[in-house]
């Protein structure tokens, strides 16, 4: 099993490490030959509750408790911000919010990607730290269009695009191949290497206006390329799920996709967010 995604490179399943062939109780016996023939024979297929593999309904319940993170700490920086079209020092919070969640959200990420075993615990926490930049953010936008409903559209939307891509990865069973995850790894990370140099540019006053990222037509279709990116980091993510409750990846394995899951929904809504924003901002 090959995994060129950045969050799920690190599972112990993937890149032919320890991929589980075999159902054997102990995790040291779970082995792979270099021709991929599995050094023991398979004992009878579990994906039940308690196993102690990982399962759909595991990944269900896990990503559910971290976006529910997220949720609840977005909402409780939401009010505590308070209104920003009378405070002036509201704007403020909203800004520093938004920067402290968004550096230390980076932090946690890089942490939780490259991390071999992951912890739940990081995972939560890099949950609790985008929760704070998301609220914060979705304030500072709700101010710019004077119009609070327009988060709720972006969420209702991140859902629709959600559901619409699992439906289609898997009522046309679309294959991830090698070539795909290459191709959208190495966009994923030149995407993100441009944004943060346009971030530095911007901040430093190089760039105006937020350069790529300002809240204009340009900005409208770098969000746009972000989102098609957001729908094929998904997939990517549905991939890893299938294949690692196939190969009976162990059951602490669904905190990881439950990060990835979380990390791709959360850009999702952010981008489809600026979109809303500067399609009203238009009008």
């Amino acid at each position: 099993m090959q995994s060129n995604n950045p969050v799920f490179n690190r599972s112990e399943g993937f890149n032919g490490r320890g991929a589980a062939t075999t159902r054997s109780a102990d995790p040291s016996q779970w082995k792979i030959d270099l021709d991929g023939s599995a050094s023991q024979p398979s004992p009878t297929h579990t994906t039940g509750r308690g196993t102690g593999f990982m399962t759909i309904e595991s990944t269900v319940e896990k990503t559910a408790l971290t976006l529910g993170v997220v949720v609840a700490t977005a909402a409780a920086a939401w009010f505590l911000i308070g209104d920003i079209s009378t405070d002036q020092a509201a704007v403020q919070k909203a800004f520093g919010f938004a920067f402290a969640g968004a550096i230390v959200g980076f932090g946690l990420s890089l942490v939780n990607s490259f991390k071999k075993i992951i912890s739940p615990a990081l995972v939560l926490a890099y949950a609790a730290a985008e929760g704070v930049f998301v609220g914060a953010f979705s304030k500072v936008v709700s101010g710019y269009v004077g119009d609070p409903t327009i988060v709720f559209q972006a969420v209702l939307a991140t859902m629709v695009a959600f559901f619409a891509t699992l439906g289609a990865y898997k009522f046309f069973n679309i294959q991830v191949t090698d070539k795909f995850r290459k191709v959208v790894t190495i966009s994923m990370f030149a995407f993100v290497g441009v944004m943060l140099v346009n971030f530095v540019l911007s901040i430093t006053g190089v760039l105006e206006s937020g350069g790529l990222r300002g809240m204009n037509g340009l900005g409208l279709v770098v969000s746009a390329i972000a989102v098609v990116l957001a729908v094929f980091m998904l997939i990517m993510d549905f991939d890893f799920v299938e294949r690692g409750v196939e190969a009976g990846l162990p059951e602490r394995e669904s905190w990881r996709a439950a990060f990835g899951l979380t990390v791709t929904l959360v850009w999702l809504y952010i981008e489809i967010l600026r979109i809303l924003a500067i399609l009203r901002g238009q009008d």
